[in-house]
């Protein structure tokens, strides 16, 4: 049974200042919280008076659907406002406000992130999005001219740049692995890699889910594949944070790095560094620090002046994650997913999915392509005529368009993007 005292105290347990919480946002969590009781999260999904709840925490603006969550979601009215009287805190006297006053709360962030991921607070760095995470792997290895680098064409570019300086640089050899699209399968994929591997293998970066098709990736079977041969495997888990449930063990990596303002509903330029005890001294961070800094997570935070407002209102976000539930919150995020999926596939045997769906496949990214139609003009077509915002894909290896609902959209968005998309396809976009 939930009842307001178990549910604040589910707050408490992330180190939520209630306070900084507006009064009509918490009544929402409570309520959804009181719908939600004892509901099996499969149920839940279809709940609309509890996902209604939700959806009310957030301000967004009804007049676009918003289906690219992938890049960057909204956070929670009141996660926003916490962020908010931070910042306006800090300002009246930022010497002392933020950095006495404020910044030395990052320490109970650090132990709210560890808690999720399920690691020790001291492998836990805070850091701006995944992609300075993921820099610090890249350029904080030590690697010799002629040590080989695997990942697939498909990794996120950001990264791919990263090691092609690395490559120009120190003469490293970067390996790129064409894979299926969509992937055959988890002995498939595994197969690609362990096909790119030579004697010269330092590194396999791998992303958890794919930005490009939502695939998620056999992390634990590549680290086991990796480990036996001295190989590192670093993890870009950009978009798998607090979007499905997972925890550090599960996985078996020594090195992972995500962002917080896509799937935690964190405010925008929040993410996170985790790096086993044991490698920390050997990874270098982007930014030098102290040497007696060495065995500490918090050298890869030594960046110079920066507000705290952004990274303490991750607790908030946490406590949010929280009273959802990740369960509930994957079953919601593929119930949607399947629900547009479904509606065009049967619209048209032109229409198919390059992303697996299924009751444990993939989440809330689904890419659709659509034989004989360009994506890049569909998606300016949905956008300019209808309001309706998507992830175009337009390269040398497929063509989609990738979608990414997440738990403050309505099932009357998706139902409006399945609707306006069987409509072009049977009408056209002229």
């Amino acid at each position: 049974m939930t009842n307001r005292r178990t549910f604040v105290a589910s707050l408490l347990g992330a180190s939520v200042p209630l306070p900084s919480m507006r009064s009509d946002a918490f009544r929402h969590l409570f309520r959804a919280a009181s719908l939600g009781a004892g509901v099996a999260p499969g149920a839940a999904a279809e709940d609309e008076a509890y996902w209604g709840e939700i959806q009310r925490a957030f301000d967004t603006d009804r007049t676009m659907v918003n289906l690219n969550n992938g890049g960057c979601s909204p956070a929670p009215t009141h996660v926003l406002e916490q962020m908010i009287r931070d910042i306006r805190f800090s300002n009246e006297l930022p010497v002392d406000h933020m950095w006495r006053v404020l910044e030395p709360r990052i320490e109970s962030v650090r132990r709210d992130l560890a808690a999720e991921f399920g690691c020790d607070p001291d492998e836990m760095a805070i850091t701006r999005n995944a992609s300075e995470a993921n820099e610090t792997m890249i350029f904080g290895t030590d690697l010799q001219r002629g040590d080989e680098v695997v990942m697939t064409t498909q990794n996120y570019p950001r990264m791919q740049n990263a090691w092609r300086q690395r490559e120009r640089r120190e003469g490293i050899v970067l390996k790129r692995v064409k894979i299926e699209t969509p992937v055959a399968s988890t002995a498939s994929f595994v197969k690609h890699i362990e096909g790119a591997i030579t004697p010269r293998t330092k590194v396999i970066e791998v992303m958890h889910i794919s930005f490009q098709t939502g695939y998620i990736a056999p992390v634990r079977e590549i680290v086991e594949l990796a480990r036996p041969r001295g190989i590192k495997v670093f993890v870009d888990g950009a978009h798998a944070f607090a979007h499905f449930p997972f925890t550090r063990d599960e996985l078996g990596c020594d090195f992972y790095g995500t962002s917080l303002h896509k799937w935690l509903h964190a405010p925008i330029g929040t993410g996170f560094l985790y790096v086993r005890r044991d490698k920390i001294k050997s990874l270098w961070p982007l930014m030098a620090g102290a040497v007696e800094q060495d065995n500490d997570i918090r050298k890869y935070e030594e960046i110079g002046t920066h507000p705290a407002a952004n990274h303490n209102a991750i607790s908030v976000a946490i406590a949010f994650h929280r009273s959802i539930g990740a369960e509930r919150k994957i079953a919601r995020l593929r119930y949607l997913r399947d629900r547009w999926a479904k509606q065009v596939l049967a619209s048209s045997d032109r229409a198919r999915m390059l992303t697996r769906i299924g009751p444990n496949e993939s989440g809330a990214i689904g890419v659709l392509a659509i034989d004989g139609m360009d994506m890049g003009k569909l998606g300016t077509w949905l956008l300019d005529q209808h309001h309706i915002v998507t992830t175009p894909l337009v390269g040398d290896e497929f063509q989609g368009l990738r979608i990414t609902p997440n738990v403050y959209n309505t099932v009357a968005e998706v139902d409006l993007f399945a609707d306006r998309v069987s409509r072009a396809i049977k009408r056209g976009i002229a």
